[in-house]
């Protein structure tokens, strides 16, 4: 869970908080009635968002770490590309 929590940052955590104790109040003033369904939209809109930003940043980790490792083997490959043959392999 604390994987989850790295990804998020200040900003939504406090939409998260807000959103939540206004769902809080919104049951004590409302009660159990229709409106009561609004609210819980409300919220459940504000933690799906919330898992989107934390799966995108996930997966632009990933392609970061991807670009990363393609870079390294490009810079291996142009080293290698720049460096002299030895004679005997040049005669084959």
């Amino acid at each position: 869970m604390s994987h989850f929590f790295r990804h998020l940052d200040p900003a939504s955590w406090l939409v998260l908080l807000v959103t939540l104790v206004l769902f809080v109040v919104a049951l004590f003033v409302k009660g159990l009635g229709h409106d009561l369904l609004l609210e819980a939209g409300v919220f459940l809109v504000s933690v799906k968002l919330i898992l989107m930003m934390y799966r995108a940043s996930v997966s632009s980790r990933h392609v970061a770490e991807d670009l990363a490792a393609i870079r390294d083997a490009l810079v291996r490959l142009e080293a290698a590309a720049a460096r002299p043959e030895a004679p005997e392999s040049r005669d084959r």
